[in-house]
């Protein structure tokens, strides 16, 4: 039994603040280039200025690709174009910068972090970094078996958890997510079609690297052989990961619901990220406000899941090599979307407007006379109407005496020096 609860993850995710994302349509309405002429590019930036929670959007300035790599015992079926097994040297190609995602990677200035779940090599092989979180050497077969146990899968689990937690705290903004596996399109399809209650042709499609039709029919027969164990398991979503999911999208489930809850945006690539979106949006309902599609890779259950969630992908250009590179191509326009809503002028009278209000508030926040200084005038105006009765009283009391005293005090200092110069006596 499993010590972990996903419906924590129901309160835990919220959706984007919907207030800001009302403030970002009204600065959107005021600037010089009329509503919608930018067609998606608004939506994003309203998008992500809501995901953020700040009007105007800040730029996307520290992206960050994260894979999860994986081998599925699925591949020996020959349901894969490539080798069962070898999934690690498409890691090692990404690590020596030689794949189509490092390329792009290194063009747009994007870090990229590999983390191994399942890959069928040997640890040393690869970077510790790499290989820290892995959980077991390759997952189970899932047309027969598990692809794991519930322990191995609440692990896988916790570790996107914890890889989430560790992109946002180290201040990345915006994550590209993608997969690195041998297989791995085949149980994201079980997944996609047990969810959506669809038959394995409806979800069964060519993988990253095309196969033939005969490859085809064993990869639908696999998926349907798959769906048969799923379907029972499918009111427990970690059982239903480690029924018929594997290890690292066991992981980029977590990762992603994680995300959801520290409020970091996240790109999704192909039909793998798709389906773990699923899975995670059967566990928290508000969790696919916090994700773009980045591209339409072709794969009939990436458009099956997508439109369940309401996703609608931002290119189509058919790129199916994995590795989170059709998502990076998307990445250019949401920094586009970012810089145009934050930096595009106001209109004239919007600007004229703004700046009285500003001038208006300054002049209200900033009086010319302290509060203290102003109340001061009062202060004494109120104490000397208080004092004028007792300066009346003690003015006419003073002035009873010099009343009496009249006579000498009205005779002025020239007519009391006449009778003196009068007595004088003369020299004659």
């Amino acid at each position: 039994m499993s010590s972990l609860n996903l419906d924590d993850f129901t309160d835990l995710i919220e959706r984007p603040d919907g207030g800001v994302r009302r403030d970002a349509e009204a600065r959107r309405e005021r600037q010089i280039v009329p509503p919608g002429s930018l067609g998606r590019l608004d939506d994003l930036g309203e998008w992500l200025a809501a995901a953020q929670g700040v009007v105007p959007v800040r730029p996307v300035e520290r992206p960050r690709v994260v894979l999860f790599a994986g081998d599925h015992g699925i591949a020996e079926l020959g349901v894969s174009a490539r080798p069962a097994g070898s999934a690690g040297e498409l890691v090692r190609s990404v690590l020596e910068g030689g794949s189509p995602a490092a390329v792009l990677a290194r063009r747009l200035g994007v870090p990229v972090r590999i983390v191994d779940m399942a890959l069928d090599c040997e640890p040393g092989s690869l970077p510790d970094e790499v290989v820290k979180h892995r959980v077991r050497r390759g997952s189970g077969r899932i047309d027969i078996e598990d692809a794991l146990t519930l322990e191995e899968a609440e692990a896988a689990f916790n570790a996107g958890v914890a890889v989430a937690d560790e992109e946002a705290d180290s201040g990345t903004d915006l994550v590209v997510l993608g997969d690195v596996s041998v297989g791995g399109t085949t149980p994201a399809s079980v997944l996609i079609a047990a969810l959506c209650g669809t038959d394995a042709s409806v979800v069964t499609g060519r993988g990253g690297l095309a196969i033939d039709d005969l490859a085809w029919m064993r990869k639908c027969a696999a998926i349907r052989d798959a769906l048969r164990r799923a379907r029972p398991v499918l009111g427990d979503q970690l059982q239903l990961l480690a029924t018929v999911g594997g290890a690292d999208l066991a992981a980029m489930t977590g990762f992603l619901l994680q995300s959801a809850v520290r409020k970091l945006p996240v790109i999704l690539d192909g039909v793998v990220a798709a389906a773990c979106a699923l899975v995670g949006q059967r566990v928290a309902f508000r969790a696919p406000d916090w994700w773009l599609a980045g591209q339409n890779s072709g794969e009939p259950g990436q458009a099956k899941a997508l439109d369940r969630m309401a996703l609608e992908p931002l290119l189509d250009h058919g790129v199916t090599v994995g590795e989170g590179a059709g998502a990076l191509l998307a990445l250019p326009l949401v920094q586009a979307a970012a810089a145009l809503a934050a930096e595009l002028p106001l209109k004239p009278e919007e600007l004229a407007e703004a700046e009285g209000v500003s001038a208006e508030a300054e002049e209200s926040a900033e009086p010319s006379v302290a509060p203290e200084a102003a109340a001061e005038p009062e202060r004494a105006a109120g104490l000397e109407k208080a004092a004028e009765p007792e300066k009346a009283a003690g003015s006419e009391q003073a002035a009873e005496p010099d009343q009496a005293a009249e006579p000498e005090a009205a005779v002025s200092p020239e007519k009391a020096d006449a009778p003196a110069a009068a007595e004088k006596p003369t020299d004659a």
